[in-house]
């Protein structure tokens, strides 16, 4: 039987207290990978360190405390924490909270350049920071958590669909460059999946349509052929598989985990 294996691999995974990031944590950890979880809330890091699976002894799970929102703040963490632990970095999971919902017309600057800074310029740092370990390993997993949205736009998403766009644009660009160092770069775009993201969505278009939410929920599951949301489960199964040796030809892609719902190729 074929097994996802990344033993012997250190994987960091933003966004990881909760929701898709905590899935992915948790599914890396299974793999067999030491897994340093990353997000600003300390008390919600040490709860999910602790349910870490190690499955062998090479497994040394970690956490460091990082606002997205604040790009000073992510740089200086990083720094602080590759400053005490050179152990090179193999995976890299760029995930963390999207932009608040609302139509495009009605966003401010300030929406988008916050954005911007809290998604592309985020994962940049992260990618510099981490390229050289990668690089000397010969061995180097970067994954994005972006959104069906960068194939088609999702109504009352609009900062959010065009921060994304952005970052599946450079994601494609830093593909070719990093390939030739045993570096991929890929793309997961969940559909509605069952997390804190999609509850709020519902909520703001239950308020921006005036309509029940119950209604909002109805309307969204008539857009997906597989007729149910998606669990960060199932999405994580395949960051898994993409982070593990077995995925090392696939590079450069962006894959909906959306049970059918994008019509777009």
């Amino acid at each position: 039987m074929i097994a996802i294996d990344c033993t012997g691999k250190t994987a960091l995974v933003c966004g990881s207290t909760q929701g898709i990031g905590r899935a992915i944590a948790e599914a890396l950890a299974e793999a067999g990978a030491s897994v340093i979880l990353a997000a600003r809330n300390e008390h919600a890091l040490q709860e999910a360190l602790n349910v870490l699976s190690k499955n062998n002894s090479t497994q040394q799970h970690n956490y460091l405390v990082a606002d997205f929102s604040r790009l000073e703040h992510v740089q200086e963490s990083v720094q602080h924490f590759l400053n005490k632990n050179t152990e090179p970095i193999h995976i890299l999971v760029n995930n963390t909270g999207g932009p608040a919902p609302g139509a495009i017309h009605q966003a401010s600057s300030d929406a988008f350049i916050q954005a911007f800074s809290q998604h592309l310029l985020c994962n940049q740092f992260l990618v510099q920071s981490l390229l050289s370990g990668m690089k000397e390993a010969g061995y180097g997993r970067i994954l994005n958590i972006i959104s069906t949205s960068v194939k088609q736009p999702i109504p009352n998403l609009g900062v959010s669909n065009t921060i994304r766009g952005a970052v599946s644009s450079w994601a494609k660009t830093l593909s070719f460059e990093l390939a030739q160092f045993g570096i991929t770069v890929n793309n997961l775009l969940p559909g509605y999946i069952n997390t804190s993201r999609l509850d709020s969505l519902v909520q703001s278009t239950s308020k921006s349509k005036e309509i029940a939410e119950d209604a909002v929920v109805a309307q969204m599951l008539q857009t997906i052929p597989a007729g149910r949301f998606g669990e960060a489960r199932e999405l994580a199964m395949l960051a898994a598989f993409l982070a593990s040796p077995l995925a090392g030809y696939i590079n450069g892609t962006s894959i909906a985990v959306d049970g059918g719902r994008t019509s777009a190729l």
